[in-house]
């Protein structure tokens, strides 16, 4: 038998039947508010960050750095295709529209647009490398890689002469063009000494191209595969100081004159 509380003690009633001891009274209201703190708190966080991406002028374009100009794509040309205003929260820069603005720059063959936090955006272009020069109306188109007329020259700029596709052609058919797109390929693949030497590139098919050198030397290549070993086996018949050699075939290479 329990005697009587000691003094000071309160005697506890028995507990409630259905609720453990410890908890709220009916409907229990701890329960419920602990979950709606926290949604309301989530909400709180959210609508804050959103405020600090779209509506506060701190996450702002101050500043837009642009890398890669050269002449052919000043920096000025640059900014103003991409028209990204000052002050526009960063987070609706939208990159790609941006770059495919300044991509729409003739002499700009790809752009790269990131944003800088908290308030940069960084443009960076690949301008179009001239490779090859096109008669065209008493002057010269400059062609890149892509047949794309970069720039116009009252000389060859020290550029190649290319003939690609039909010799009717007109300079503007090139852009796009697989012969173009082959022949820059062989030239980029062929020894360094024969790419110094190279006057002019003959295309009129993706697998037929052909260099003529200083001199008059002509290398028929073919197409732009098997670099290595057509290669090994032009640098052995250049021994024979033939006027034409012929590489192109697999594994079969000739010389004449």
């Amino acid at each position: 038998m329990t005697g009587p509380p000691a003094a000071g003690q309160r005697q506890r009633g028995p507990a409630q039947p259905g609720r453990p001891a410890g908890t709220s009274g009916p409907g229990h209201p701890r329960s419920v508010w602990k979950p709606l703190f926290f949604l309301l708190a989530t909400v709180g966080i959210v609508a804050g960050v959103a405020w600090a991406l779209i509506g506060s002028r701190f996450l702002v374009v101050r500043s837009v750095q642009v890398t890669g100009t050269s002449a052919l794509v000043p920096r000025s040309e640059v900014l103003a295709a991409a028209a990204i205003p000052r002050g526009l929260p960063l987070i609706r820069v939208d990159t790609g529209v941006v770059a495919r603005r300044v991509e729409r720059i003739r002499r700009v063959q790809i752009a790269h647009v990131s944003r800088g936090w908290p308030d940069a955006v960084t443009i960076r272009v690949v301008p179009r490398t001239p490779l090859f020069a096109v008669p065209a109306d008493g002057r010269y188109d400059l062609v890149d890689a892509f047949g794309v007329v970069v720039t116009q020259a009252r000389g060859q700029a020290g550029k190649p002469l290319l003939q690609a596709g039909s010799p009717a052609a007109a300079p503007a058919a090139l852009r796009g063009s697989p012969a173009v797109r082959a022949a820059a390929a062989v030239l980029r693949e062929v020894p360094r000494w024969v790419a110094r030497r190279v006057t002019s590139v003959s295309a009129p098919a993706p697998g037929d191209v052909s260099l003529r050198l200083t001199g008059g030397v002509v290398i028929s290549w073919g197409d732009p595969g098997h670099a290595v070993r057509k290669s090994r086996e032009l640098t052995l018949l250049v021994r024979t100081h033939a006027s034409r050699y012929d590489v192109s075939g697999a594994g079969v290479a000739s010389t004449q004159g």
